[in-house]
């Protein structure tokens, strides 16, 4: 099969489009014939060898966390899915590549209405926004200010957070405030002066904050927080632990069942997911480029 694998770490260029061996479901798992691959700021910084010390990986590595497809083959003991089934989640082996391997209860199938494109997209943007949302105990007529409001993560969590009965004050560039209007959020320009904009935009106060940017706001938070920590979360912010702010970078123990209810909503029409670009898969290292400049509205997608 055709795969995008990485035999050292580095920049965008170590990826390299070639030839790899096509896997086997073991027990537990499905093979998927890959329609399309999400791209994360997890698979630069896996790339790059940031994660080494939290998540080693072995090379040679095929990258690739979110995977949409059709169910290829059953492996041993798997109940519930069937080959020629349309399915979206979580890759085990790697979803840069024609085949991956997933454990079938990472998977869930996709609506008939959903195109593959906004299915990927929604792994892992909206399992990180529940997850922090609910660490948060977020709740409703409360107000969340929320940095990074335009990218996938941020997207997904102002729409769930709204849902709640939340007030949400998001952070963008001036470009992108009028598609946090269409979310549902307050839009607010992120830099010198936050605060004072914060304020502006929410006299009554923050009753928390969810930091998906990690471009250095947590001080700011703080301090609208009236010098509290509590209920500040970041995924992204490497000071996190010297400010004294909760890190959050996983563990939702069945993020399949909001999944499951998440591509409902969006072929539903429910629930909007911007697809900033698409790839083909053999330009994978211009995705991961794109992705790790940041500032992208929506998902980066790679097309199988």
């Amino acid at each position: 099969m055709k795969a995008i694998v990485f035999e050292e770490f580095g920049g965008p260029e170590v990826l390299a489009f070639t030839d790899a061996e096509t896997p086997d479901a073991g027990p537990g798992q499905v093979r998927v014939e890959v329609a399309v691959a999400g791209v994360n700021a997890l698979d630069y910084k896996i790339r790059r060898g940031y994660m080494e010390a939290v998540r080693p990986t072995p090379l040679p590595a095929i990258p690739g966390l979110e995977v949409a497809g059709i169910v290829d083959q059953l492996g041993e003991g798997v109940t519930g899915l069937a080959v020629g089934d349309e399915v979206v989640g979580w890759s085990a082996t790697g979803a840069y590549a024609q085949y991956a391997l997933a454990d079938a209860d990472a998977l869930v199938r996709k609506p008939a209405g959903l195109d593959w494109e906004t299915a990927v997209a929604l792994p892992v943007a909206g399992e990180t926004s529940q997850r922090v949302l609910d660490l948060l105990d977020l709740a409703e007529g409360e107000t969340l200010l929320l940095h990074g409001g335009a990218g996938a993560v941020g997207s997904i969590a102002i729409q769930l957070a709204v849902s709640r009965g939340a007030t949400v004050v998001a952070t963008a560039s001036a470009a992108n405030h009028d598609y946090l209007r269409v979310l549902g959020a307050i839009p607010v320009t992120y830099g010198d002066g936050l605060a004072e904009r914060v304020r502006e935009a929410a006299p009554q106060g923050v009753d928390a904050v969810f930091d998906v940017a990690g471009k250095g706001a947590l001080p700011d938070s703080i301090e609208l927080r009236g010098g509290s920590k509590d209920r500040i979360v970041t995924i992204a912010d490497p000071k996190a632990a010297e400010l004294g702010v909760l890190f959050s970078g996983g563990g939702t123990a069945r993020p399949q069942d909001g999944l499951a209810e998440q591509v409902r909503l969006a072929a539903d029409g429910e629930l909007r997911v911007e697809v900033a670009r698409v790839f083909a898969l053999a330009e994978a290292s211009d995705g991961q480029r794109v992705s790790e400049e940041g500032h992208t509205r929506g998902k980066l997608v790679l097309k199988v």
